[in-house]
């Protein structure tokens, strides 16, 4: 059973939309056969709220769609994210003499690795895809920290895109995988 994460941007107002995951293809639908895969709904099953209090009609509405299949990558993401923290903190010590940026590499291919441990086994894999989020967003908060104090865009800014990258991989992954276990 493969389940995969959807993002929607509804045109306007607030929608709830009776919808499985993957959504059967509707007469107003085009799509993508790609691995990332957009689709273009005229909106039927779409509930709009209205101004008053206990009122709800049925409203047609547009919404775009893009459905991904990012969680394949959750172990190469985890073992080449953590190849980089420990690589980049071990050069920020040896050109600045920082421990720090060694003890942050050193910790961050640490949970990596863990990460990438625990996603070998179906019952332990939501488990490692957790944990390499939670460490992905870690090492996003610090980079954009930085960012924001240094206002240099190098380093901080690729550092902080690749780990939102990081963790657009592992939150994809993490949704499958509970969905997959329930």
């Amino acid at each position: 059973m493969m389940a995969s994460a959807a993002i929607s941007f509804p045109r306007v107002g607030l929608y709830h939309h009776h919808s499985t995951t993957p959504r059967s293809k509707s007469p107003h639908a085009f799509s993508n056969p790609n691995r990332f895969r957009c689709d273009f709904i005229a909106g039927q099953n779409a509930t709009s709220l209205g101004t008053k209090a206990k009122v709800a009609y049925s409203k047609p509405h547009r919404e775009f769609s893009c459905t991904s299949n990012l969680a394949e990558y959750a172990q190469t993401t985890s073992a080449v994210y953590g190849f980089l923290l420990l690589s980049g903190g071990y050069f920020a010590y040896a050109r600045t003499g920082s421990k720090g940026s060694l003890i942050g590499g050193l910790s961050g291919a640490a949970l990596m690795a863990t990460a990438y441990y625990l996603m070998q086994t179906p019952e332990t894999e939501a488990l490692g895809d957790a944990l390499g989020f939670g460490s992905a967003f870690l090492f996003a908060s610090v980079f954009g920290i930085r960012l924001a104090a240094t206002q240099k865009f190098a380093p901080a800014g690729p550092l902080l895109a690749l780990s939102l990258s990081a963790l657009a991989v592992f939150i994809t992954a993490y949704l499958q995988d509970s969905a997959t276990t329930l």
